[in-house]
């Protein structure tokens, strides 16, 4: 194997066990149980259920809650490092969601006040608070998110282009979780006890871990990243596959990305949520795998379900198993249940322990396993590559598809060719009606545009085989569910929410329903950007290729709501009409049948130091850019017009004579995943080898042996470029 090693440098860890490495490391070595009755909101309706909350000492500052415990996690895991990270990486499903909840029940509609709400905001300031220039990306796999996001900074650190990444998970207590799970009879009024004959459900906790990994070993490491699976169960849209498919895939694949065996593991750390089915789904997998399992517990029951922080908090605890040789207890297990037929750990353990096999599982059938080792094996840790892969990677093209206010591709090209702007609202009934009836009987607005693209690019690709990974970026996420369940809440005095707009609600829903379609059952990835959404998933399903086999499908897509996208998006406020739609690429690794290939995104931070020179670079420098490039879509969210503009100046200063240049977003519209329509309009311009007349205001300009350039401008910095294979 010729992986680069990846080391665990710094730890950061905020839950309600309290804060910090030492606090965590002496209430798991106590046994002692965080949950306890919600105080962090009032409720209208009955005793409050208990929760995993984080100590309160740990929250400082005016930001949201979860940014809060991000950034405490963050400076705790920088400590003592003299460098900051070159990329940040933040699994999270909730963002600024508390603070929108009471902004809402107040009918505020300063859309300032909102600026925090979206999940990009969370991986954005944990940049800010510790110097990060480079990436802040978000992952949003609902509770496998903090698991997921370390999978792709151990991803990124082995190809060799960057050394020290922060990562990890946050979450925080929000109504929405709160009264969604308890909607959906998953919550035990006692308290979580995972693998008990009468367990009951989970607790819903908050929390943080943040991860300061790097290839190159520091002098006293935490611990080894050795490996890494994922998988998805393309089964529910909540409930886990009852065999455990996907969990048994998801571990299979961390052990053989590390070089083991199953017999190597020695610590098993559980998802072990506490709710019956998906116990007993892990239980069937480990037997599945295992033929003797190893010592294994959940703290859970000691932490509650911090959700997309979870897996991130567990990946620190197997760090105190392979440095320490401190094995926690299933806290709240009793009397195990026998029908899972395993002997949980009841009480913490002190052992020497070299492999670690950490689970996360989420909703939408997301699985994603880690594989922590003690920093010192030497035999076990893989040869370094000679050398870091080249910046610039491509992928191939194989098929591509569209939804905008005009309609599909053919209708959206039809009305730019005659000169007319594409920007609105899809039609919903046109979209709907070539889907299936059943599956979409009970989806809104967003998983009916996301599977409708689907649909289209496989389609048009004609492959042999569908994708078998799903790649999706949405600013926004599901909007149409998230307003409904709140505004149900708020007018039923808490009594009523509505357990299909709660599973509906997260952001990789959408990218559930595509993989249940599709039978895909390789990586699930939901990423949310902004207005760079559809730039990053591009990026995740670069990586994660090798993990997917032949091709990938990667989409980007949002949704117009007439409440929330005024308020979440500064691009929309009074000054856009609302528009919604997306697009969608087939990629993969095999170019032997490919005509065209897209480029991995060049992605910078737009608030940092001038970004140009790194650009023209990645595209090869200026005397390329001058021969190659045919034509620069350019994309300006008018929320950041005048940061953009000034980027894009400054780019084409560095040519002699400009090609065209055309801004995007007028045409297609103001939302987050509109650079996905981009993508495929830089395709099929390709496919037609000419710019029309409609879109260059005077004669048709010849595409012949030239290259698509697709710019993202304003509070980051993105390129895309699309070329003959």
């Amino acid at each position: 194997m010729t992986a680069l090693p990846v080391y665990i440098a710094g730890i950061g860890i905020v839950s309600s066990l309290g804060s910090g490495l030492a606090a965590t490391r002496q209430a798991l070595a106590a046994n002692r149980c965080g949950i306890g009755p919600l105080c962090l909101f009032e409720l209208l309706q009955g005793a409050p259920l208990p929760v995993g909350q984080a100590t309160p000492d740990t929250i400082a500052g005016d930001l949201p809650r979860t940014h809060q415990l991000a950034a405490a996690a963050a400076l705790q895991a920088m400590a003592g490092s003299s460098e900051p990270p070159e990329a940040v990486i933040v699994g999270t499903t909730t963002g600024g969601i508390l603070t929108t909840e009471a902004l809402l029940r107040s009918n505020d509609d300063d859309t300032a006040h909102y600026r925090y709400h979206g999940l990009t905001t969370v991986a954005e300031e944990v940049a800010r608070r510790v110097s990060c220039v480079g990436p802040a990306l978000t992952v949003s796999t609902a509770c496998s998110s903090g698991a997921a996001a370390i999978t792709l900074a151990m991803r990124l650190l082995q190809r060799g282009t960057m050394k020290r990444i922060l990562v990890g998970g946050a979450d925080c207590l929000c109504r929405l979780t709160y009264f969604g799970f308890h909607s959906l009879q998953l919550v035990d009024r006692t308290g979580c006890r995972p693998l008990d004959r009468d367990r009951q459900g989970m607790s819903v906790a908050e929390g943080a871990a943040l991860l300061l990994l790097t290839s190159s070993r520091p002098e006293h490491p935490h611990g080894l990243l050795a490996g890494a699976g994922l998988s998805c169960d393309a089964y529910h849209p909540a409930s886990p596959h009852p065999e455990g498919d996907g969990a048994l895939r998801a571990m299979q694949a961390a052990l053989a990305d590390a070089g083991l065996q199953p017999g190597d593991v020695d610590y098993l750390n559980l998802h072990g949520t506490g709710t019956p089915d998906n116990d007993l789904a892990e239980a069937r997998a480990i037997h599945r795998l295992f033929t003797a399992p190893p010592p294994l517990s959940s703290i859970k029951g000691a932490t509650g379900h911090s959700l997309a922080a979870s897996g991130a908090i567990e990946a620190v605890v197997a760090t105190l198993a392979v440095t320490e040789g401190l094995v926690p207890a299933t806290t709240g297990c009793r009397q195990p249940d026998p029908v899972l037929d395993l002997q949980p750990i009841l009480a913490p353990l002190q052992k020497p322990v070299a492999t670690v096999l950490s689970n996360s599982f989420g909703f939408g059938g997301n699985n994603c396993c880690l594989v922590v080792q003690a920093p010192n094996l030497g035999p076990r840790i893989r040869t370094p590559t000679a050398a870091p892969q080249p910046e610039k990677r491509w992928l191939a093209l194989h098929g591509w598809s569209c939804l905008t206010g005009a309609g599909d591709l053919a209708a959206t090209q039809q009305n730019l060719l005659a000169g007319h702007t594409v920007a609105g609202p899809a039609d919903l009934t046109a979209v709907s009606a070539s889907l299936p009836a059943r599956q979409i009987r009970r989806l809104k607005r967003l998983p009916r545009l996301a599977l409708s693209l689907a649909t289209g690019a496989v389609d048009h690709a004609a492959q042999a085989e569908p994708p078998s990974g799903i790649f999706l970026g949405t600013g926004w996420g599901a909007l149409s569910e998230t307003h409904d369940f709140l505004q149900r809440l708020a007018e039923s005095a808490e009594q009523f929410p509505s357990p299909t707009d709660f599973v509906g609600s997260v952001h990789n829903a959408a990218a559930g329903q595509v993989a249940q379609l599709l039978r895909a059952t390789g990586a699930n990835i939901t990423t949310s950007g902004g207005d760079y959404s559809f730039e990053q998933a591009l990026l995740a399903a670069d990586l994660l290729t090798g993990d997917i086999g032949q091709s990938a499908l990667v989409l980007g897509v949002d949704e117009g709501h007439p409440v929330l996208s005024p308020r979440f998006d500064p691009s929309i406020g009074s000054a856009a009409a609302l528009a919604d739609g997306g697009g969608a690429l087939v990629v993969g690794r095999d170019s032997t049948k490919a005509v065209w290939r897209v480029s991995v995104p060049f992605y910078r931070s737009g608030r940092a130091e001038d970004g140009t020179p790194a650009l023209i670079a990645w595209c090869g420098g200026r005397q390329a850019l001058e021969s190659c490039c045919g034509v620069i879509l350019a994309g300006i969210p008018l929320g950041s017009q005048r940061l953009g503009e000034e980027q894009l100046n400054n780019f084409l200063a560095a040519f002699k004579k400009p090609p065209p240049v055309i801004r995007y977003r007028p045409l297609l519209g103001e939302f987050a995943s509109a650079s996905a329509v981009a993508a495929v309009l830089a395709a099929n311009l390709l496919q037609d080898d000419a710019l029309p007349e409609s879109l260059t205001g005077g004669p048709p300009v010849s595409l012949t042996g030239k290259t698509v350039l697709v710019l993202g401008l304003g509070t980051c910095l993105t390129a895309m470029e699309f070329s003959r294979a």
